[in-house]
Formats: structure tokens, C-alpha cells, sequence
């Protein structure tokens, strides 16, 4: 069978799912548009499908509650439609460090069906898995039945991505442009942060960057920097604006000198652009990417992370409101456990000092201090104590490594905003982190 006889109609795609199916499909730009966004359409012949993704980017009607029967979806990182559907009962988080989170999967539930996004086919035959490759490859080759949507938008992006079509089961053709995530405009507050950042970023450094307002910041505020690296979970915007600059170049990478090493990509077209067929970029296995004794090959690897509230002795809590889910655990422990075992490495978690939130007495918002006494009841510690490095907020660096939960609480207050620090030492004391301020 030649290729070209694998095409198939999303329809005839969807006639293969079953009841009780595992269906699982790729990561943010890498999830099947076309799929996912007619998988609502067969609600009424099926139950108890279960979709398993992460930090889906396409539209899709199966987060409704009418399909709540015919669909339960199991992902590995919350996007916006998945917190808004998580109450109604079809919607579960699956923990995991994302180095870990194909083997770990497996070992409790093969797939029965991958189906993602990828590049169009070369004249060898052979298919990029585009914009990544987290867990993408490992569970293709684990599923009964692979579908890939080839597509002439999606860049042939190089590095351990290609899979042959001959390991694919059947192609769709898909037209649409990659999701694009929009440069966020950072704020003073951003650039102060990523001006502190920048300042222990080290010329020669391999980095590790997020989205959001102070990556971008901190990305910005790199510009003067020389010979840096990329050793990333993901691949942003900012990192190939700064290549281009000439900022980024992989010189001093002790592996995969003058290689940019990511698992995936997301931003706008033009990041898009840049990486396909760019042999300086290599999209590579979570599994390998994202393991820390791979980070801390590279010396002064630098990991920046951001986190949604931080306790006195440290704790991270970067990926739920309380009990409630809001992102994932991505590749935080990861990435900061990695960049502290590099020679001179680094690990930055970077948030503002403070947040407006909604009083549930009033209804009104107030402001309340993002570095707090203990973590909100129920909330998952995504970096444990053990294995934070530094904390940065407006104020300054939190240089915690190696410091006694009495010095932490000095630091951290030290960088809280200043109508909280009497408050917060008060509390340090009733909680019982201290026996008494000294």
C-alpha cells in the first residue's frame, strides 16, 4: 500500500472509535484539530470514551456537559476549557512529572487510538511529528491504531520527530493554520522581574523559558547577553527572537553544541517558520528532554519558572487554586531539580508579590500577598521545599539554597510586598513555621 491510499475522511477517522476506547492525542499545537473538533459528533453511539491530552489548543464541543456521558477526558496539563468543564464530573487530572508522563501512562493504560497533528510526508516517506514530541512518539508506537493529520502548514521540524508512514495506520489531510499563542505585552512589574532575572543569567548560559508576561520579560531583558544555550521543555517566541539576534547560539553547550533542544513549541507564526527544516533546532523525547540528570549535562543551565503562591518554608504551589486544578506540573520539578544538579546552575521561581482576588463574603476583589504563611487548604505542592533555589519577586531574589526554615522566612518576607511583612512574620510565628520572632 502506497501512502497515498492511507487518506482517509475525518468521518471514516471517527467510525473507527469504539465505546471505552482510550483515544490519545498530542500536545497544544501537536493535538488533531479536525478530530477533536468532530469528536462530539459520534456522542450518540458511544460511551465512556476516554481522551487523554495536554493543554489542548483546539476548540472541541466534547467539554460540554451534554457529552459527559460519551466522553471523559484525563489530561496531563489543564487549559482554559477543561477547568471550566472540571466540575461537571468527566474531567480528571493526571499527575505526573513530564519526563515521566508517557512511561509513566503506560504502565497503567495503552491506547487503543493516538491521533495527532504533523507535517505533510517527504519524498522519503517519512512524517515530522512538527511541534512535539513530549510523549507524542512513544504513545504512536504503544497505540492499536495511529491517525496522523498531515498538514502543509505545520513546519517539518527535525531531531527524534520523524516517524515513517509506514508506522501510520491512516493520514487526514488538515489545512489549518498551528495554533498560535500570542506574545503576551509584559508590565513594569514584568520587566522589574526580568531584570532581576537576567542579572544571574551568566553569558554562556543554556536557559530554560516559559510563556507569560515575565518570561517574555526575562527574555527581553537577555538581549545584552552573549553565547547563550537552549536546553527547554518549551520552545517560545522570545527564545527565537533571540536567536535570530544572534543572543542564542549553543556555543558553550557542553551537549548538542549549537543545537536549540526542546520537546515542543508554541507562540506565533513566525516562531513557526523559523523552525521548520532549521537544523539548529532539535525537537527531541520528554522522556530524554526533560530528565534531569540530562539537564545538568550543561553547565550553568538556568531553569525560570513561575508559580501561583509560595509559602515561608518554600513550597511551590504553581498549578492548582486550592484543590481545584487550574494548570499541571509540566516540567517545574523537572527543569529546577536539573538546573541545580549543572555545574553553576540555577533555579528561578519568578511571581508577583501580590494578586487580586475575589472575597467570597463581598464579592469584591482585594489584594492579598502571593507569598503567604501556608499554602491555601488543598492546594498541590508542585516544587517541594527540598528543591527550591531561588524566588523572585518586584522586590528581589529569595536566595534559599541550603537555608534554615528561620532564614527562609527572613528572605522570602524580605521580597513580599511591604504592606504584608509585619502581617506575614506575625503569622510565620501562629502557624508555628517559628517559635517566636527573633
Amino acid at each position: 500500500m502506497s501512502y497515498e491510499e492511507k487518506y482517509i475522511s475525518v468521518e471514516k477517522a471517527l467510525s473507527f472509535v469504539k465505546s471505552g476506547d482510550v483515544i490519545v492525542t498530542g500536545l497544544g499545537a501537536a493535538e488533531a484539530g479536525l478530530f477533536m473538533g468532530s469528536l462530539h459528533t459520534i456522542a450518540g453511539r458511544v460511551q465512556g470514551v476516554k481522551v487523554t491530552n495536554c493543554l489542548p489548543t483546539h476548540p472541541s464541543e466534547i467539554y460540554k456537559p451534554e457529552y459527559a456521558d460519551s466522553f471523559e477526558v484525563d489530561g496531563w496539563f489543564f487549559a482554559p476549557q477543561m477547568r471550566k468543564a472540571h466540575g461537571q464530573g468527566n474531567m480528571a487530572y493526571i499527575p505526573n512529572h513530564l519526563h515521566l508522563a508517557a512511561t509513566k501512562r503506560l504502565q497503567f493504560v495503552r491506547p487503543d487510538i493516538y491521533v495527532g497533528a504533523a507535517s505533510m510526508p517527504d519524498k522519503h516517506g517519512y512524517i515530522s511529528l512538527s511541534l512535539s514530541n513530549t510523549y507524542e512518539k512513544r504513545m504512536l508506537e504503544a497505540a492499536g491504531l495511529v491517525m496522523l493529520e498531515v498538514n502543509p502548514n505545520m513546519p517539518y521540524t527535525l531531531g527524534d520527530v520523524q516517524v515513517h508512514v509506514s508506522e501510520v495506520d491512516y493520514l487526514i489531510r488538515a489545512d489549518y493554520m498551528p495554533p498560535v499563542t500570542p506574545d503576551l505585552p509584559f508590565t513594569e512589574k514584568d520587566a522589574a522581574i526580568g531584570r532581576l532575572i537576567a542579572e544571574m543569567v551568566p553569558d554562556g548560559a543554556c536557559i530554560q523559558l516559559g510563556i507569560g508576561g515575565i518570561p517574555n520579560a526575562v527574555a527581553a531583558a537577555l538581549e545584552s547577553k552573549n553565547d547563550l544555550g537552549v536546553h527547554t521543555e518549551m520552545l517560545t517566541s522570545g527564545m527565537m527572537r533571540l536567536a535570530k539576534m544572534g543572543v542564542i547560539n549553543g556555543r558553550r553547550k557542553q551537549i548538542n553544541r549549537g543545537k536549540i533542544v526542546t520537546t515542543f513549541a508554541m507562540g506565533i507564526p513566525e516562531l513557526y517558520e523559523f523552525m521548520d527544516y532549521n537544523p539548529a533546532v532539535a525537537v527531541m523525547d520528554g522522556a530524554w528532554v526533560n530528565d534531569p540528570y540530562t539537564i545538568a549535562q550543561n553547565d550553568n543551565q538556568i531553569s525560570i519558572n513561575t508559580s501561583l503562591e509560595v509559602d515561608l518554608t518554600g513550597q511551590c504551589a504553581s498549578e492548582s487554586i486550592g484543590s481545584r486544578q487550574y494548570s499541571g506540573t509540566g516540567g517545574q520539578a523537572d527543569t529546577a531539580i536539573g538546573a541545580q544538579m549543572s555545574r553553576g546552575g540555577k533555579s528561578i521561581i519568578a511571581l508577583y508579590s501580590t494578586a487580586m482576588v475575589k472575597d467570597p463574603a463581598t464579592g469584591e476583589k482585594r489584594e492579598v500577598s502571593k507569598i503567604v504563611p501556608q499554602l491555601t487548604a488543598g492546594a498541590a505542592v508542585t516544587l517541594s521545599r527540598n528543591d527550591v533555589d531561588r524566588v523572585v519577586t518586584e522586590y528581589g531574589v529569595a536566595e534559599l539554597r541550603g537555608t534554615s526554615l528561620r532564614d527562609r522566612v527572613a528572605r522570602l518576607i524580605e521580597i513580599a510586598h511591604p504592606k504584608f511583612r509585619e502581617e506575614l512574620w506575625e503569622q510565620a510565628v501562629q502557624v508555628g513555621i517559628l517559635g517566636r520572632r527573633r
